[in-house]
């Protein structure tokens, strides 16, 4: 019974998924836009109206207006270019290079994005027909366009998609676990004799992390196309921040982990018959490593737990871990420069390994995250009120009208002094 259940229940499960969401949404879109335009255009098959809104629906609201607007930007572009072109000259070698080069211009002036070929398709397709069925050729396939692009739009407005913060998250959790992971591999490397062979694979996996925050930049990206124009989201700006913040610390943070990686394998490659440190020494090291595998994970926890209970509750456990490195840190610091002072073999590597805990401590403090946060939701909506001059000018009329109010209640409170 379990192995006839399990394909069901991954069913339901990947349907939560943005790719299954991508493939359910844009089949249907496609299907109801030709239906429509079976109805409304004299074409006997109208496929440029499935063909846009296959393109057109996306797994987020916002990817699905800018994409429609980009389109249906290049298609009447490019279909008002060719019809006014067809009316001076016909289809010729030189004609059709003369509209395919305007067009591609033509297409960048009205920010068709990813759709530029596409002003030239429209041009090449009106161009290619009589002249007595350019007028007809070009509104059917204007007509179809917007069609796809209405139906796309419209399919995603009534059913809303789903706001896809979670995959995000969890894929920042899962890459916090990663190099949480590799610190606590480096703690037991350092424990005794390392074999370069071993060292030099850790430095392998810390430069994987590349391409894992590639990955998880894709997710967030995903997720941060979710959250604009979605109805389900109040506070879409502050969820944003949060996230993309807290992904640019843990991207810091692979890269000074993946450069103490480079300096254990640099320290392996020196002490290759004995171990990397006294005995004494490596139980510190160790208790550092992990104390600060311990705090990203504390990390990914706070920046992708909502402000509740449970936030609070990961950024003491964060608290915590930081001040057990710290204190850790300094405990390796006196007992290496114990053993500069008697061996001063390598001590340009030993202080690079405490200026990388240093720095990674630094990345992951809580006062700093709050400071980086508002500076960048300060940087957000100063952005926003620049884009958006109308709604600068709208800002600037209630604040002098909020002035003067405020002038009128103090101009009555001195009068009712004076009169008392």
């Amino acid at each position: 019974m379990r192995d006839v259940t399990d394909p069901l229940l991954n069913l339901v499960r990947r349907h939560r998924e943005p790719e299954f969401a991508q493939t359910a949404r844009s089949t249907v879109a496609a299907v109801i836009s030709y239906v429509v335009a079976l109805q409304l255009s004299s074409e006997q098959a109208p496929l440029t109206a499935p063909l846009t809104a296959l393109l057109v629906t996306q797994v987020t609201l916002f990817t699905t207006l800018r994409t429609g607007i980009r389109r249906v930007n290049a298609v009447v572009a490019g279909v008002l270019l060719s019809s006014g072109f067809s009316a001076l000259v016909g289809l010729t070698w030189w004609s059709l290079g003369v509209v395919i080069l305007a067009a591609l211009i033509v297409g960048r002036f009205v920010k068709a994005g990813e759709f530029v070929p596409e002003t030239a398709i429209s041009a090449m397709l009106v161009l290619g027909v009589t002249q007595g069925q350019v007028a007809a050729m070009a509104w059917d396939r204007v007509l179809e366009t917007l069609i796809g692009a209405i139906v796309g739009l419209a399919f995603n407005v009534l059913f809303v998609p789903p706001v896809w913060v979670q995959p995000a998250g969890d894929a920042v959790i899962d890459l916090a676990g990663r190099m949480s992971g590799l610190l606590n591999a480096l703690g037991e490397d350092v424990c005794g004799h390392t074999p370069v062979g071993k060292a030099a694979d850790r430095l392998r996996q810390a430069r994987q992390l590349d391409h894992d925050i590639v990955e998880v930049d894709v997710e967030l990206r995903r997720a941060e196309d979710s959250l604009r124009l979605n109805p389900r989201v109040r506070e879409g700006l502050l969820s944003r921040v949060v996230l993309r913040t807290g992904l640019d610390t843990l991207e810091i943070c692979a890269v000074v982990l993946r450069t103490t990686c480079r300096t254990v394998t640099d320290l392996a490659k020196k002490r290759t018959a004995e171990p990397l440190f006294r005995d004494d020494i490596a139980d510190s090291m160790n208790a550092l490593f992990h104390h600060m595998a311990q705090a990203v994970e504390a990390f990914a926890e706070l920046i992708t737990t909502p402000v509740s209970a449970n936030a609070e509750e990961a950024e003491a456990q964060l608290v915590r871990s930081l001040e057990a490195s710290r204190a850790s840190r300094d405990t390796v610091a006196f007992q290496l420069l114990d053993t500069v002072r008697e061996h001063p073999r390598q001590w340009q590597l030993h202080g690079a390994l405490l200026a990388e805990a240093d720095r990674i401590l630094d990345e992951l403090d809580v006062e700093k995250r709050s400071e980086r946060l508002w500076q960048e939701l300060d940087r957000q909506s100063r952005e926003q009120r620049e884009k958006n001059p109308f709604l600068r000018v709208v800002r600037q009329l209630r604040s002098r009208e909020r002035s003067r109010r405020r002038a009128r209640e103090e101009e009555r409170e001195l009068q009712w002094e004076e009169e008392q």
